[in-house]
């Protein structure tokens, strides 16, 4: 070992512009990193988003109705007919369709106060 690379040895870290952290303090910032990830509910479960329950007539859509629904801010009357209308043809046909119907009766109810007239 030549005497210059003796002597860079001896430069402290401080003098290169690091810190050294003791083996306490690296153990605590890591584990704080990885609680950060681990703590959160997507890396423990995955997305929420990716599973269905009782079926999968909304796996194959091009965009999922909760996605629509949520980033559209839609309330649970508006999102219940975004909801049935997308699934009818896959699931329960003319009764999904009568539960489109009957909540966007009850969205003229209830927000417009426009009441359903009976048929004759």
């Amino acid at each position: 070992m030549s005497d210059k690379e003796s002597e860079e040895c001896l430069i402290s870290h401080e003098d290169r512009g690091m810190s050294r952290e003791s083996h306490e303090q690296y153990m605590y910032r890591r584990n704080q990193e990885e609680n950060l990830i681990k703590g959160s509910y997507e890396y423990e479960y995955g997305k929420a988003t990716d599973e269905q329950v009782g079926g999968s007539h909304y796996k194959d859509c091009a965009i999922q109705p909760i996605d629509y629904i949520v980033k559209n801010k839609l309330d649970f009357l508006e999102g219940n007919v975004v909801k049935y209308i997308t699934r009818h043809k896959e699931k329960d046909g003319p009764e999904d369709i009568k539960k489109v119907i009957h909540y966007a009766q009850l969205i003229l109810e209830l927000k417009y106060g426009i009441k359903k007239t009976k048929e004759k």
